[in-house]
């Protein structure tokens, strides 16, 4: 993998990319471009991946995040799989392997795989003596409709919000997190555009700190107001009554309805619901899982301890200290007072009301 070095932001010279030309991932002559979200603010560097291996080691380390995101990358990486093997003998068999290690790389977010098997079938249905072009054709198929959807969720969303409405956010889901625009993020956006948005208050969310860095990087960038605070002042900020809804994105989404999202996304549903705060989840119908039947059934990704008994790469807690470092956890259905999406919004989701949403979209 090569990084390279595009400019300095922050303490230095903002780099002014209008949040619709700002891509966490993109296909590039020699590779997968990938902007390196472990860096920002700080500095705005970009990792070139050449291989599928190489797509999926930067999926497991960070470089680019957000389940959608995570999609559109193993679409392409799945793409760069093809190319090395072609006109090879074992041409499927090595595709094969790289798939696999593609689809290994983060284990909860559900759009890897989902997105993985659309490239399946786009390999299947490919020339065998050429196959390259039609699966470039099906991965930037995929990374196109994602922006789509998510332009289309944002508009649904904003709907749901008051003029002028002041927000809280968790992680990021943001044009970062996706093929571009964002989920929750999203919304905030069509409503800025729309009737106004007078605050986004942003999780830090610890502990790689995506609301502070990214969610606030974006926000800054595009000139609206964002305010960053503690993950545990959440609910004495509700308390007060300054906030007209929460905004979160999902990784996994259950048959039920029940949603599995960055770590601390369930104490914020928990609060939400206690000071009658509307709740909002804003995902694509790839992110709903239908072989999960409930929360009980997404697994739930563990990362390095060193991630919470460090910081950059400093230890501030005491040698024999142990940490529990889940990345995500699960809110119940029942917290969830809509969940929006690109074909439509349910409130307070069901396994049924899914359902009938999924047969809808399937109805010609």
């Amino acid at each position: 993998m090569n990084f390279f070095f595009v400019s300095r932001a922050f303490g230095g010279c903002v780099v002014e990319i209008p949040y619709d030309k700002v891509r966490a991932v993109e296909l590039v002559a020699d590779g997968v471009r990938l902007l390196d979200q472990r860096v920002l603010p700080g500095s705005v560097r970009y990792e070139l991946c050449r291989s599928a291996p190489e797509v999926a080691r930067a999926i497991a380390d960070m470089v680019v995040r957000g389940a959608p995101a995570i999609g559109v990358t193993a679409a392409y990486g799945a793409l760069l799989a093809v190319r090395d093997a072609r006109g090879s003998s074992d041409f499927r068999a090595r595709v094969d392997r790289d798939l696999a290690v593609l689809r290994a790389s983060r284990p909860t977010a559900v759009n890897l795989a989902w997105a993985l098997a659309v490239m399946e079938k786009a390999i299947a249905a490919a020339p065998a003596d050429d196959p390259g072009p039609a699966v470039e054709a099906a991965a930037r198929a995929l990374h196109a409709e994602d922006i789509a959807a998510n332009r289309r969720m944002g508009a649904r969303g904003a709907d749901l919000l008051p003029a002028d409405a002041r927000v809280l956010t968790h992680c990021n889901t943001g044009a970062l997190a996706t093929g571009g625009y964002g989920t929750a993020l999203g919304v905030v956006r069509a409503a800025a555009a729309q009737r106004g948005v007078a605050m986004v208050y942003a999780d830090e969310t610890r502990p790689w700190l995506q609301g502070a860095r990214l969610t606030a990087w974006e926000l800054v960038t595009e000139g609206l107001p964002v305010t960053i605070l503690a993950d545990g002042a959440a609910g004495a900020l509700l308390r007060t009554g300054q906030i007209d809804a929460v905004l979160v994105g999902a990784d996994r989404i259950a048959a039920n309805g029940d949603t599995a999202n960055k770590i601390g996304t369930y104490g914020l549903a928990v609060l939400a619901r206690h000071h009658g705060v509307p709740f909002f989840v804003v995902a694509p119908m790839s992110t709903i899982d239908d072989r999960c039947p409930s929360g009980a059934d997404i697994p739930i990704e563990e990362r390095a301890p060193d991630e919470l008994l460090a910081c950059q790469g400093v230890r501030h807690s005491p040698e024999g200290a142990r940490a529990w470092n889940a990345v995500f956890d699960v809110t119940p259905a029942s917290l969830v007072d809509a969940l929006v999406t690109e074909q439509g919004v349910v409130e307070r989701p069901t396994a049924e009301a899914i359902r009938v949403l999924k047969a809808s979209v399937m109805r010609p």
